[in-house]
């Protein structure tokens, strides 16, 4: 990367946080409806400034702590946190990543995308998503974080929670009792917010 272009992307991040800085002057809270607070983890990825990058997500979670996120932003969170050696933290990332989209950790290792059966917001819409994701498991600067990424993607505990989880939303799928369909939201929750492996 040049010096030029290393200075354009440390300006993308002060527009950012200017931006959000203003609106919160402003308003007395943020006002993001375009997103503008999901960007700043890509930038730092490409300056490969990952201890920037957490710091500006240790704000992030303090300022919006109910805030998701988006599966490519949660992913991003992932990077940072395997690039800052936090390898604990960075498989609940994963985790929560596989739980936002099912299909980016297959587009991350090439591996084709197929429609599986499931209670989802809509599985084409996430295969839509799926196909702008920018990140692949040939990218340079992500060799390590692959090699880690699809260790742990076969572990036992990994495998065992994709499988419970899957299996969860496709009974949702065809569950017709109100008392069942909730005990499955139930268990598909608990799974999603489980915070170790």
């Amino acid at each position: 990367m040049t010096p030029k272009q290393r200075q354009r992307l440390e300006k993308k991040i002060a527009d950012v946080k200017r931006v959000l800085a203003a609106e919160k002057r402003k308003f007395g809270g943020y006002d993001d409806s375009r997103g503008l607070r999901y960007l700043p983890t890509r930038y730092y990825i490409q300056l490969a400034d990952y201890q920037g990058g957490l710091t500006y997500l240790r704000w992030f979670a303090k300022t919006f702590p109910d805030d998701i996120g988006f599966p490519d932003f949660l992913f991003e969170w992932a990077i940072l946190l395997f690039k800052a050696g936090k390898l604990a933290e960075a498989k609940v990332k994963v985790w929560q990543t596989f739980c936002a989209n099912t299909y980016v950790l297959d587009k991350f290792f090439g591996q084709p995308l197929q429609p599986l059966p499931k209670y989802e917001w809509s599985t084409m819409a996430q295969l839509g998503f799926t196909a702008h994701f920018p990140y692949t498991h040939q990218q340079t600067d992500l060799l390590d974080m692959s090699h880690w990424l699809a260790e742990f993607m076969t572990s036992d505990t990994f495998s065992t929670r994709k499988a419970r989880y899957l299996t969860l939303h496709q009974q949702l799928l065809v569950e017709e009792d109100n008392e069942i369909r909730c005990y499955l939201h139930q268990e598909a929750d608990e799974l999603e917010s489980q915070a170790s492996f």
